[in-house]
């Protein structure tokens, strides 16, 4: 597969929480925004680039019995130091995505990429690989977030789009209204991709 190929997989055929299923926790908790999915899923990009050149450079070097427990703390320094970045220059961000950026750490896309993926590839393909599923991972968040934003606040990116006597439905922004919307972006994407096959 070419560098091309492995950048895009992630964009639709590989997309990490409504082709893949993963990362549900943070698909579902964060995304009561637009910009809250956005900035989540910029993190785990960061993370998932940073860890998957980390891991395909020490691929050869890591010996295959503590290989999990290696790409953890590699997974884990990275994360670390996306927290302090927020923290210091993205703070009411970093509040608002709270306990959701240390589980980065637990992210079964990073890990998975880490194992199945970059711990068999070079440098480009790895480089590629995260990118594409980061930013797959981005665009999902910041789409279903957008949902919820919209139908639940009647906004997007803090701006109100609709007139004043609109009535948001709140029940969407609720845990209840993140798995109503995901099902029906998962059924909108299963039928998008049974009608091109």
């Amino acid at each position: 597969m070419g560098l091309a190929q492995e950048f895009t997989k992630g964009l639709w055929r590989e997309l990490p929480p409504f082709r893949l299923v993963l990362g549900l926790c943070p698909t579902l908790a964060v995304t009561t925004a637009a910009e809250n999915g956005i900035g989540m899923g910029l993190a785990t990009t960061f993370v998932l680039v940073c860890s998957n050149i980390l891991v395909s450079l020490l691929r050869n070097i890591i010996p295959n019995k503590v290989r999990i427990a290696a790409f953890i703390v590699i997974i884990a320094s990275f994360v670390v130091m996306v927290e302090l970045l927020m923290q210091a220059y993205f703070y009411p961000l970093y509040k608002v995505l709270g306990i959701f950026i240390p589980l980065i750490v637990v992210n079964c896309i990073i890990l998975g990429r880490a194992e199945a993926f970059a711990s068999k590839r070079g440098l480009l393909p790895s480089i590629m690989d995260g990118l594409g599923i980061g930013l797959g991972f981005t665009m999902s968040l910041g789409f279903l977030g957008a949902i919820r934003e919209i139908i639940g606040n009647g906004t997007i990116f803090g701006q109100s789009i609709f007139w004043s006597s609109f009535e948001p439905m709140a029940f969407i922004l609720k845990p209840p209204g993140a798995f109503v919307c995901l099902g029906l972006v998962l059924g909108m994407i299963n039928i998008i991709s049974q009608r091109k096959a």
